[in-house]
């Protein structure tokens, strides 16, 4: 399986939701079940002020996300996924939602979790570099990242385990390995911030 050489463009998401409103299965595999459950339990802290989510897709975990933060932004590169994860939330005000392809767009704000599941790996290495710096300078003093990526083969820019170490390791001089957690289709890192830096 050839991979992509340079981070995926937005229209290779599109040409996914044309063809199948849930590509991944997400509100219906029960290994996206499972992962969301093992996400939404590995969270440090029980409640969070604001949270974004990086590549929300239809909104199923965003939903659930919801009850456990005050605030919560769903981002997202694909028009028919958002559309989707907007209906799913309708009747939660404190989720708001974003058209935009990091690392190039960001919401405004600044976060005290930062969700990034089954998304760096779409990323070339060099958009990751830029995606740690993004991360550095929008998430709160005492903050959490959460990654979780599938460990399969992929024709992605880079693999699940690729993707996390690399993302890992840039953000070493702010954040510290909280835990790590690895079934046999995906693993799952809790980041949280260093103390003292900046």
């Amino acid at each position: 399986m050839s991979r992509f050489a340079s981070t995926l463009p937005p229209s290779y998401f599109d040409g996914q939701y044309a063809q199948d409103p849930d590509p991944w299965g997400f509100a219906t595999s029960d290994y996206e079940r499972a992962k969301y459950a093992a996400t939404l339990e590995a969270l440090p802290q029980a409640r969070y002020a604001s949270a974004l989510e990086i590549g929300c897709s239809i909104g199923v975990l965003t939903e659930a996300l919801a009850a456990r933060c005050d605030a919560l932004v769903g981002l997202d590169l694909a028009e028919r996924a958002l559309a989707q994860a907007k209906g799913r939330c309708i009747a939660l005000p404190h989720v708001h939602f974003a058209l935009g392809q990091v690392p190039g767009d960001w919401p405004e704000g600044a976060f005290d979790l930062i969700l990034l599941s089954e998304v760096v790996y779409f990323l070339s290495a060099d958009d990751v570099t830029r995606l740690v710096q993004r991360v550095r300078s929008t998430l709160r003093p005492g903050g959490d990242v959460v990654l979780v990526h599938w460990t399969g083969e992929t024709h992605y820019p880079l693999s699940g385990d690729e993707a996390a170490e690399r993302f890992i390791d840039g953000t070493r001089p702010f954040l510290r390995v909280l835990s790590a957690a690895r079934t046999d289709k995906y693993r799952l890192d809790v980041l949280a911030s260093r103390r003292g830096a900046p």
